[in-house]
């Protein structure tokens, strides 16, 4: 019978990330600044994340190592399994073989710390004390705030109110990692207090919780961003997924005809 989980040893890990800019045909085009509509510059995003996650936001290297700490904190949960769907094809009398990525195994239940784990780490190298970010359902922060655990640094969320009201036990779960978590909009900065005088009921965006994590990250020594999806070097690091699923396949003697990944930042389809 073929194996419905196959699972990888430690020492199979990759111990590289893939970059997909070597190999897009035509370069991508750089993100603008808001306030001058010119390509952003290293510089411009210096007070945002540090200088070695900026390297990895533009290199054009096609293999990038992971750094020994990071594996470390991998070998946690990873290698993922692959799994088979066999339930699934049954139920839908599927004429092909259906595999799926289970990345539900991290500590933090989601895909999410492959990319929190090697931030957290890269901002503690270059000297950062304390993160901030933003998180909606509040799968990110968790990963994040885990993440800044591993590494002995401090964390602020901005968890959107809505989320924060629903979900309190995310909420929990961030803080027993030692994070700080606000409601967003917050009072405790211009861009919650803006958002608050137009509509002090507001429930709050995922946009609103970006630019509070982003202002306070700006305005507070020591201190950068973290974001958990959409840049290229999010996906960088969740190439780790594809990369395992990979060698996976090869030992089953399988490769897939198509892969269906969901899309919203574009972290786990990257």
């Amino acid at each position: 019978m073929e194996p419905t989980k196959v699972v990888l040893a430690d020492q199979e890990i990759p111990r590289q990330w893939y970059n997909i800019q070597a190999d897009l045909p035509t370069p991508m085009s750089p993100p603008l600044h808001p306030g001058t509509g010119q390509p952003v510059t290293a510089e411009d995003l210096a007070p945002i994340f540090p200088m070695n996650l900026i390297e990895q936001e533009v290199s054009q290297e096609r293999w990038i190592d992971i750094p020994e700490p990071v594996l470390e904190k991998y070998l946690l949960w990873r290698p993922s399994p692959l799994c088979r769907a066999r339930n699934f094809e049954k139920l839908l009398d599927a004429p092909v073989k259906i595999f799926y990525k289970y990345e539900g195994s991290s500590p933090a239940g989601s895909h999410k710390p492959n990319t929190a784990i090697p931030q957290a780490y890269y901002n503690k190298v270059f000297g950062v004390k304390r993160l901030s970010t933003e998180t909606g359902a509040g799968q990110w922060g968790t990963a994040l705030a885990m993440a800044c655990a591993y590494f002995g640094m401090d964390l602020k969320v901005f968890m959107v109110k809505c989320s924060f009201d629903q979900k309190p036990y995310r909420k929990g779960v961030m803080e027993t990692y030692g994070a700080t978590v606000y409601a967003s909009p917050s009072d405790i900065t211009n861009a919650g207090r803006a958002v608050l005088e137009a509509d002090p009921d507001n429930s709050g965006s995922l946009g609103t919780a970006i630019s509070e994590a982003v202002e306070m990250a700006v305005g507070t020594p020591n201190t950068r961003y973290g974001l958990g999806s959409v840049l290229n070097h999010v996906l960088l690091h969740q190439s780790i997924i594809g990369l395992e699923a990979k060698i996976q396949l090869d030992m089953v003697d399988e490769y897939p005809d198509y892969v269906i990944g969901c899309a919203g930042g574009g972290s786990n389809l990257g």
